[in-house]
């Protein structure tokens, strides 16, 4: 079965092994109305959401010349910032851009010795996989672990560190200063509104969804929406993705609807309309059941400022209420 390693996917995964690593589980960033430049710093209690790498400095003769991705966002940083010659092997759900060295890898359960099989002198992972860095430190493999993005400045940074770490510096700046300058002007753009539309964002046919404190969260305030599933997670306890309940939706009635199970799952806005007691929802009867790139709506790479300009044009002419 066809597996795709999304933003709540790995917050459950994180939460339910909370007591065996120390990574943060995504989505506890403090609340407020954040800018395109400068998000609000993740409120988890660590210090930072920052990756971590054995050195992260490195000159000409340590760029890694045989790197492993087990992280999709990862691979997308890396062939973005012209990485991509030195890229050997990619997990099995990396799928952008085409034409990745797609493997059999799994980044859900990285295998030491399928890693190591291919000789490489840099892996990068996403957090929670302490038992696999491990691994393959003891091996002399340099591991990057990027754990998932927070806000955008985490995303900026995890690009400026690849691109550190690859040789790839002065790339990486100039697609952070490209994403920057895109979402500041997608985001001024944008007619202010007296006061924010409702939306609701699907992870899944199971209801999950995502709080104004996410990631993708952060990106629907800099379009001026707000989360219905606001109420089912107020503080954060459940990292930002609550499984809501189709009453609450109905109670709600939110001003749009994104689908992020459409390729995953099947789900149009006739699947979604055709549920018990939605057909009268405000976002069906104007024709705002958006739907999503499942990839494009769980990662955190370059494409946030496509996701972000979806969001912008499907609400551009969308009434309160």
């Amino acid at each position: 079965m066809h597996r795709k390693l999304t933003i709540v996917a790995l917050a459950a995964a994180l939460l339910a092994g909370a007591c065996g690593n120390d990574e943060p589980a995504p989505g506890a960033a403090e609340t407020g109305e954040p800018t395109a430049s400068t998000e609000a710093t993740a409120d988890t209690g660590d210090d930072a959401t920052t990756s971590s790498v054995t050195d992260p400095s490195t000159d000409d003769a340590d760029v890694p010349e045989a790197i492993i991705s087990l992280s999709p966002t990862a691979t997308e940083m890396l062939f973005a910032i012209d990485a991509g010659d030195q890229v050997v092997a990619v997990d099995d759900e990396s799928d952008f851009p085409a034409g990745v060295p797609t493997t059999d890898l799994s980044g859900f359960e990285p295998n030491v010795e399928a890693i190591a099989a291919f000789e490489p002198d840099l892996v990068v992972l996403q957090g929670g996989y302490d038992d696999a860095v491990a691994g393959l430190e003891a091996l002399d493999i340099e591991v990057l672990v990027q754990p998932a993005a927070t806000t955008l400045d985490d995303t900026y940074d995890q690009i400026a560190e690849l691109g550190i770490v690859t040789g790839h510096e002065d790339e990486a700046a100039a697609l952070v200063a490209d994403m920057r300058a895109e979402i500041d002007a997608l985001s001024a753009a944008i007619p202010r509104r007296t006061e924010p539309l409702t939306y609701y964002h699907e992870l899944d046919p199971l209801l999950y969804s995502v709080t104004d404190r996410t990631f993708i969260g952060q990106l629907y305030t800099l379009a001026q929406l707000t989360s219905i599933a606001n109420v089912a997670d107020p503080d954060g306890a459940l990292g930002g993705y609550p499984q809501v309940s189709a009453e609450l939706i109905v109670d709600a009635d939110p001003d749009v609807v994104f689908l992020a199970d459409s390729e995953c799952c099947g789900e149009t806005a006739e699947t979604f309309a055709a549920r018990p007691g939605f057909a009268d929802l405000s976002a069906v009867r104007n024709g705002a059941v958006v739907n999503l790139s499942d990839d494009v709506a769980s990662r955190w790479g370059p494409r946030v400022v496509e996701m972000l300009r979806t969001i912008i044009e499907a609400t551009a002419s969308v009434p309160v209420g």
